[in-house]
């Protein structure tokens, strides 16, 4: 890619709406929640499918938020230490997020997606609803529920990959569509 105008061309043409790679901080949770609240009012979509995707948006990037794995990283995966992209295409829209994670979060998180992905309707609604009256809160002081929370919203299989990295790291890959 020679400039920015290519890279821009090839934006539109995938139809990305936002993206974004690099540290996720509070407040930069903040102003991607803003420019996407008010992309999402220009769009010619139902209300429904607008707060939809919104919501599903907040799930992911609070995940993104909270669930980085930054304990032992090193800098350079510190300071790139996420992805975030949303594009709408083919009647429907792609939330997709990436971050870090240790070897060791891995085997539970993959067996936690795994679970979720087996679950219909009915048994994820009895299954949001055990998780919170469990009270049990994670390391990172969220009960759990997040993943649940967006099979639930979404409707639809979480997408998922786990790419090596090192011999510690491993990049977590989730890919959530959200149809019209």
């Amino acid at each position: 890619m020679d400039n920015i105008h290519d890279f821009y061309n090839k934006m539109e043409k995938g139809n990305i709406m936002l993206s974004f790679k690099g540290e996720v901080t509070s407040d930069l949770l903040t102003s991607i929640l803003q420019i996407m609240e008010s992309k999402m009012e220009t769009l010619d979509e139902s209300p429904k499918i607008k707060k939809k995707v919104y919501n599903i948006l907040v799930e992911c990037l609070q995940n993104l938020y909270h669930h980085i794995d930054e304990d032992d990283v090193s800098t350079i995966i510190k300071e790139n230490s996420a992805l975030f992209m949303i594009k709408k295409e083919d009647g429907e829209y792609s939330i997709m997020t990436g971050n870090f994670i240790t070897k060791d979060n891995v085997d539970s998180l993959k067996h936690r997606l795994d679970k979720i992905n087996q679950m219909d309707k009915d048994e994820l609604k009895d299954y949001y609803k055990e998780v919170l009256n469990n009270g049990e809160m994670s390391a990172k002081g969220g009960g759990g529920l997040g993943m649940i929370d967006i099979a639930r919203k979404s409707g639809k299989k979480l997408e998922y990959h786990f790419d090596k990295v090192d011999d510690y790291h491993y990049f977590f890959s989730l890919n959530i569509k959200v149809a019209q």
